[in-house]
């Protein structure tokens, strides 16, 4: 065990108080929910369900929902994106690997890459963790767009109070 001391009492919680400054821990225990009105959607076929909405450190965690095959987007981040398929399978036009489900995706800073559902797939759930933006770009890499934590905050406002769970519903998943 390297140099860590033996635990004695491996099931006594810790004794202290945690730290004033700490935030609440974040359960979401559906996370793929039946109430589909949690699912914010994004474009065409395209939802996600927001997980974390971390604005002091500029990131967001999510399950993306895609329920038609075709080209999602083309996109560039400058910060690391890490993906785990749960349902379904998807790959980029830049590369030659498919993501399936069970996979694990790491998506480095400076890429650019057009995601795609293959047509015979009818469901792609994947987890997401974005750091930072997600900066959208024709093929020659001209602006088009851009989404980040407070982008994301603003849909799921807007589509919650539409939907009646009320606005504030998203406060619960913001640190």
């Amino acid at each position: 065990m390297g140099l860590v001391k033996r635990d004695e009492n491996p099931r006594v919680p810790y004794q202290h108080p945690m730290p004033k400054e700490a935030q609440p821990e974040i359960v979401v225990p559906d996370a793929i929910p039946a109430d589909e009105r949690l699912w914010v959607p994004q474009a065409e076929n395209v939802w996600f369900r927001p997980l974390c909405l971390n604005v002091s450190q500029g990131y967001w965690m999510n399950l993306l929902r895609v329920r038609k095959a075709g080209v999602l987007s083309r996109h560039r981040h400058p910060n690391p994106v890490h993906g785990f398929v749960l349902k379904g399978r998807w790959y980029y036009l830049e590369h030659d690997w498919v993501a399936e489900e069970g996979g694990y995706v790491y998506e480095p800073p400076g890429e650019t890459h057009t995601l795609v559902v293959p047509d015979d797939v009818e469901e792609m759930i994947t987890y997401f963790q974005v750091n930072g933006v997600m900066y959208y770009v024709d093929p020659q890499g001209n602006h088009l767009g851009y989404e980040d934590v407070f982008t994301k905050i603003d849909l799921c406002r807007r589509h919650y109070a539409e939907v009646g769970i009320g606005a504030d519903y998203v406060d619960r998943l913001i640190r």
